[in-house]
């Protein structure tokens, strides 16, 4: 159980210019300080980030984000109200007071109240002490699945972690995928990336459905921000994406060659006997396969973690059987498509 004095000691790493792997409801971020130019440089370093890929900037409840934006918009407002602390990242006009080196040099910065706990704390005690604007993009090296637990940062930062980067352990990650994404510097509300917080949930509140991606480019460039490349999210074993009544047969295919496979299904079950999940188990059977939740959050919230598992397994392929295409599943699919566009 951390204490008060290792929030101290957190914060006091960030206003020293320092990297601190913190605890969010999404995902464990790789924190620095945000107004601190080379401390932001340092995030990029470690996580092998190209410094044209903005960051997301982490405040604390009741912050007055109006000293981060020329505009902030009655919808902003609006949403800060029904979502903060939340997964919801908005983008905004920035100030003067967020450096260039945040947002790749783009004229805006996405913001997020992040409701855990641990991260509240810390961003707290950082508003007394220091700027109190934490640049946390996730805890992992660029590209890679993101972490959902202390372990995971261990595991991608190695020696790291404990020297140059100070670890909050939080505990697993209650939504495990990234925040919602809506850009609200523009003359309309779009929204570029899915997640926890849906496009039903913002009309509900600011009484318009933000237009997507698609519909935004068709009209010029749109802003860069987070997760947005074609592949991401990414194991580092080929992962595939595989229609339900196609699984069992490229799983087949796979074995019979010789080459051990992994699988993240939903509906289809093993009809073979499988090796237990987990690192270790590479001299066992030649099929690693995890079934996850049926129910979208549920799988969402697992899904990093599984497919750290399945990378772990040795297997010549990951299969993963594609998600349903309710409307529930948005961000689960946009993960899991992007995870699969490395393979």
């Amino acid at each position: 159980m951390l204490s008060q004095s290792d929030i101290e000691k957190a914060a006091l790493q960030l206003a020293s210019g320092g990297l601190v792997a913190l605890p969010t409801e999404t995902v464990y971020g790789l924190g620095a300080d945000a107004g601190n130019e080379a401390a932001v440089a340092k995030i990029f370093k470690a996580k092998g980030r190209p410094s044209d890929h903005p960051l997301i900037v982490h405040v604390a409840r009741d912050t007055d984000i109006s000293d981060f934006t020329r505009d902030l918009p009655q919808a902003a407002e609006k949403l800060i109200a029904a979502f903060w602390p939340g997964p919801l990242t908005l983008i905004l006009r920035k100030s003067a007071r967020i450096p260039d080196a945040v947002t790749g040099g783009q004229d805006s910065v996405g913001l997020r109240c992040p409701a855990h706990p641990l991260a509240q704390a810390l961003l707290a005690e950082f508003a007394r002490i220091g700027s109190g604007i934490v640049a946390a993009p996730s805890a992992n090296k660029f590209g890679h699945v993101s972490p959902t637990t202390a372990e995971h940062v261990k595991k991608e930062f190695g020696a790291a972690v404990g020297k140059s980067i100070l670890l909050l352990d939080g505990g697993p990650c209650g939504v495990g995928i990234e925040s919602t994404i809506l850009d609200l510097s523009g003359s309309a509300p779009v929204l570029l990336r899915p997640g926890a917080i849906t496009p039903e949930q913002i009309a509900d509140v600011i009484g318009t459905k933000p237009k997507t991606r698609a519909q935004a480019e068709n009209k010029g460039p749109v802003t860069r921000v987070s997760g947005d490349l074609a592949s991401h999210y990414a194991p580092r074993t080929p992962l595939k994406l595989v229609p339900p009544a196609q699984l069992k047969k490229e799983v087949d295919a796979l074995l019979e060659s010789g080459k051990r496979a992994a699988v993240l299904a939903l509906t289809t079950q093993a009809d073979a006997n499988v090796s237990p999940p987990g690192v270790g188990v590479r001299g066992a059977r030649r099929l690693v396969w995890i079934t996850a939740p049926s129910n979208a959050e549920e799988y969402a919230r697992d899904l990093y973690a599984n497919l750290r598992t399945l990378d772990a397994a040795g297997a010549a392929m990951i299969f993963a059987e594609s998600p349903p295409a309710a409307k529930a599943w948005e961000a689960v699919r946009d993960r899991i498509t992007r995870a699969a566009a490395k393979g």
